[in-house]
């Protein structure tokens, strides 16, 4: 899958120890936003004193993106750990979510 401006990303965010996973058609854009700790920031992630982006993945359109993320969302911290170290593919991502 190649990346374009209509594109939506599936990020995992390190706050304080935490896990955040959200979508994005810009996660660095994003991941600035969490950063700044203002009004478009993530309640989630405003509190947090440390915010580090973990990883980010091209997804597709914006319902498979939703779809994703509510996948992911589900998975054990342990899980969501793993693939991180892994770094699959979109392809690999969606056939683990079940989505493919």
């Amino acid at each position: 899958m190649t990346a374009t401006e209509s594109t939506w990303w599936l990020y995992l965010l390190d706050c304080d120890g935490r896990l955040y996973t959200g979508i994005s058609t810009d996660p660095e854009r994003r991941y600035q936003e969490h950063l700044s700790g203002g009004a478009k920031g993530a309640r989630f992630t405003r509190s947090a004193t440390r915010i580090a982006l973990l990883w980010h993945l091209p997804i597709g359109d914006r319902s498979l993106a939703l779809r994703a993320e509510h996948r992911l969302k589900r998975l054990p911290r342990a899980h969501k750990l793993a693939l991180v170290a892994r770094k699959p593919d979109t392809d690999a991502l969606l056939q683990e979510l079940a989505l493919v």
